[in-house]
């Protein structure tokens, strides 16, 4: 899956403690959820979006602890 505002592939980040996540823009969060859906990955979206500089919002979408992040990866890079 490509990322719309940057036309580069969206990644599952495995920073930080809270366990992996994806950044995406918000314009694109409903392609997303229903591509996780369809995988039944467990997810939720973070209540707020972060805006930058007037640049479009971007959602956080957390996949939890235990997530095999490398799987959920390989699901954006087959997903049109």
């Amino acid at each position: 899956m490509i990322d719309a505002k940057t036309n580069k592939p969206l990644h599952v980040s495995t920073d930080g403690t809270a366990g992996p996540y994806i950044m995406v823009p918000r314009s694109q969060l409903e392609e997303l959820k229903q591509l996780l859906n369809n995988h039944s990955v467990p997810y939720w979206v973070d209540e707020d979006a972060i805006s930058l500089d007037g640049a479009p919002a971007i959602a956080v979408v957390n996949l939890g602890r235990g997530t095999d992040a490398d799987a959920i990866q390989g699901i954006l890079d087959t997903a049109d």
